[in-house]
């Protein structure tokens, strides 16, 4: 196989949905033994010990996780695809795959507002 450089790697990415890209992050994670994530977690268990979380900072960004579709399942598909950019297939696959994110790290306000838009159409949601 030929050695891609790395502009012809992220042209590749950009070409992915983000289904896509978050199945080969997870494909990748597995294959070397490693975790994205890990910078984030050090970071938040370098506090110093014993003293309490920064509990007066208010939280700015939000998931939204999809907890279950409920009787509506097409309903919530077609609320999935107008709040993502995904297709119909890849919105069908995350609803069928609950518990799953639907949005990452948006404002309070955006989070409110899908949360809204999906529970109006049967499912259940959880901010985090």
């Amino acid at each position: 196989m030929a050695k891609l450089s790395t502009e012809e790697l992220l042209g590749q990415f950009k070409d992915l949905t983000l289904l896509e890209l978050s199945e080969f992050v997870k494909a990748f994670e597995e294959e070397f033994g490693v975790t994205a994530a890990a910078p984030v977690a050090v970071a938040a268990a370098a506090g110093a010990p014993g003293a309490p979380a920064e509990e007066a900072v208010e939280q700015d960004e939000f998931d939204v996780v999809l907890e279950s579709a409920g009787d509506k399942k097409i309903q919530v598909i077609k609320e999935v695809r107008g709040l993502t950019s995904l297709g119909l297939k890849e919105a069908k696959d995350l609803v069928e795959g609950a518990p799953k994110a639907i949005l990452e790290k948006v404002d309070k306000a955006a989070a409110e507002k899908a949360k809204e838009a999906l529970e109006g159409a049967g499912a259940t949601v959880t901010l985090k």
